[in-house]
Order: structure tokens, then C-alpha cells, then sequence
């Protein structure tokens, strides 16, 4: 079982992508640069947490970047700002789909635990994969946040994630929580969604 991990700098998915490997799955890292609505803290964090996987998980567990940054410019502009997160997280995934084929992949594994933010409700994690036709993978979604912790704690990932930084500038004020299928692809169709998730997937470059 091969997948793709995408990885943030946040306590969550560097506790997916080690459970993953100790359950026997090869792990490649996609980091989804947010360009200008990030900071180089951030993009420094992540280093960080994949190093500390490599020294836990004993893999090789390759990291590779890719500029999400033009997908959000582009929800900024033309899609309404509660729909953000969830396009954010299609467009993520939609990338993480051609990044995965193109590496021989099984499946996406994210970090998602049902209900904790508000692109993790059940509604949200419907409108964000829908149409994907491709596995997700998603160990922490009945763990509520202290589970997670304690394991990130144990793992020693859990300090590295919760070093400060600005965090996303794309979040919305006011995310959509409860987003339908067919409400989140007309804010999609707004926009070239096809060319910005392919240029994602091409831009990936591994950076460890």
C-alpha cells in the first residue's frame, strides 16, 4: 500500500502519516505551499515534523512541495469567502489525485478527525471529495483531540507543531460548515478548477 500524505504544519496529519507507516504503508509527503498566504515558519515547521516522522517511522518518507497558493489567489477572487475552506481542500485533494497516479500511488491520506474544524463536518467532507473517485484515507476521524495529542506528544511531533506562526490568511471569518455538493460546485465553476489543480500537481518539487 503506497499513499500520498498530505502534510501541514499542524498536530494532526503528522499523526496520520505515522500511524499509516506503522500499520505497513509507504508514505510519500505532499506539502501544499499556500504561497502568500503563509509564512516561511510554516514551510520551516514542516521540514521539521517530516525529519521527525524519518527518525520514528524508520522511512524514507520523501517531501515534496507544491504551490497551493495560486488556487486559493484564485477562490480569493472569484468564489464566495465561506467556501474557502472546502475548495481549499478539493482543490488539495483533486492535486494530491494526479500527484498520486503520477507516483504510482494507492491512496490520499489526510489527517482529518470528524467535526474538530469546520471543513471537517460530515456535509463539508462530502462536498470536498465528491467526484474524486479515489481512496482517502483518514485514520484520525473518530479520535477526538486529545487522542491525537497524546499520540503526537509520544511521537515527538507535538512541540514542532505547535511552534508559532501566523498560520493560513485565507481562512474565512466565517466558514460554511453545512456546504451541499451542488452549492460547492457552482462556487468551484467559478473559476478554471481543472488547469489550477493541474498546475499543483506539476509544480510539486521534492524538497527533502
Amino acid at each position: 500500500m503506497k499513499l500520498v500524505a498530505l502534510l501541514s504544519d499542524g498536530i494532526d496529519s503528522p499523526v496520520a502519516v505515522y500511524l499509516m507507516c506503522r500499520a505497513g504503508a509507504e508514505v510519500i509527503l505532499l506539502n501544499m505551499d499556500n504561497g502568500v498566504f503563509s509564512s516561511q515558519a510554516a514551510k520551516d515547521k514542516v521540514r521539521l515534523l517530516a525529519e521527525r516522522l524519518r527518525q520514528e517511522t524508520g522511512q524514507e518518507l520523501p517531501l515534496y512541495s507544491a504551490d497551493h497558493g495560486s488556487s486559493l489567489s484564485a477562490f480569493a477572487e472569484k468564489c464566495e469567502e465561506g467556501y474557502r475552506c472546502i475548495l481549499c481542500k478539493r482543490a488539495m485533494l483533486g492535486s494530491a489525485r494526479i500527484f498520486a497516479d503520477e507516483h504510482g500511488a494507492d491512496g490520499i491520506l489526510m489527517g482529518d478527525s470528524l467535526g474538530q474544524v469546520a471543513s471537517q463536518t460530515l456535509s463539508n467532507i462530502r462536498s470536498e471529495q465528491h467526484g474524486l473517485g479515489f481512496p482517502v484515507i483518514r485514520p484520525l476521524i473518530g479520535l477526538d483531540k486529545q487522542e491525537i495529542i497524546d499520540i503526537a506528544q509520544r511521537i515527538g511531533t507535538y512541540d514542532l507543531s505547535i511552534m508559532r506562526t501566523d498560520g493560513c490568511g485565507a481562512v474565512p471569518k466565517h466558514p460554511m460548515t453545512e456546504a451541499g455538493v451542488h452549492r460547492t460546485r457552482e462556487q468551484q465553476e467559478r473559476v478554471d478548477f481543472g488547469s489550477l489543480i493541474r498546475h499543483t500537481a506539476d509544480s510539486a518539487a521534492r524538497i527533502q
